[in-house]
């Protein structure tokens, strides 16, 4: 998936909100600013957007000194949730379909993403949550439902911090047995790391590795050597968060994309209105057969 001119306003966005959380030195803000500014000129559009956030985090945190600048944020969302969990998991427990409620939590989650929408995304997190069963789902539960039950092996990657802490509802509906849990290889904006997925209990459920990049979303050839054999080897992929669809939609492998649509360029690129939890699989798989439905949010005539 190409970039957008868009994507550089995001860019500048994240930016700024990186170096506030790093200083309250507005001289260091500006310095950080003028430079991701003079970057930003020469950003290659062609590259899927994950990409030109990684080069510009990584600039970001060489001139601020900063490993991770939002590890407050990451673990702020990562408690929230946590504390949301129990409840949460009797509402899994006692819908009429556990796996499309968890589906949709757990997209639901992914709007938890400083990214798309921003650090002020974990505040809204319970307003989220409690609307997930409303939003504009397209999807189809029950094609999930018979890929995961038929694969041998399931590669899960995951996306940002809180969100992760959902993921583990989902989790347990599916056979824990055959799956394989991925994180980040090294911090980027709130993404989850190994820490993290330890934090939320999912290294107690299957094993967790990491891919051994620094980019928020998959991108295979900045992966580690054992993440793409694992990758190439694994018959069903759960690809978590739309970075993971920016950077894997045009893979040719079996993977289902469970993301929310957060801003324009995903929305034209998946073909999908902004605010839609998307259960999609990927255009290999569904080549030959018919697109999935828009289903209508529950409760709408």
């Amino acid at each position: 998936m190409r970039s957008s001119l868009d994507c550089i306003t995001c860019l500048i966005r994240q930016t700024l909100e990186a170096a506030r959380f790093v200083s309250a030195d507005p001289a260091l803000h500006e310095r950080v600013m003028r430079d991701v500014l003079r970057m930003a000129a020469e950003l290659d559009l062609s590259h899927a957007p994950p990409l030109l956030t990684q080069r510009v985090q990584r600039h970001i945190r060489a001139l601020t000194g900063a490993s991770d600048p939002y590890r407050e944020l990451k673990q702020r969302a990562n408690a929230v949730v946590l504390g949301a969990q129990p409840h949460l998991r009797t509402e899994v427990q006692s819908a009429g379909d556990p796996l499309a409620a968890a589906v949709r939590l757990a997209i639901a989650g992914n709007t938890i993403d400083a990214g798309a929408n921003g650090a002020d995304s974990v505040e809204r997190i319970e307003q989220e949550l409690g609307m997930a069963h409303q939003r504009p789902f397209h999807g189809d539960i029950d094609e999930f439902r018979r890929a995961v039950g038929s694969a041998r092996s399931i590669l899960f990657l995951t996306d940002n911090t809180g969100e992760i802490v959902i993921d583990r509802l989902l989790a347990e509906q599916l056979p824990l047995e055959r799956i394989t849990f991925a994180v980040r290889g090294a911090p980027v904006l709130n993404d989850a790391t190994l820490a993290d997925a330890r934090f939320a209990g999912l290294d107690r459920l299957a094993e967790v590795i990491d891919n051994g990049s620094d980019a928020p979303g998959t991108v295979l050839a900045d992966c580690s050597r054992e993440f793409r054999r694992r990758f190439a080897a694994t018959d069903l992929i759960v690809a978590k968060g739309q970075g993971n669809y920016e950077t894997l939609s045009e893979e040719p492998h079996d993977i289902f994309f469970l993301f929310a649509v957060k801003c324009d360029v995903a929305a034209r690129h998946a073909g999908l209105p902004r605010g839609t939890q998307v259960l999609l699989r990927s255009a290999v798989e569904k080549a030959s057969a018919q697109p999935s439905a828009t289903v209508a949010a529950e409760g709408e005539a």
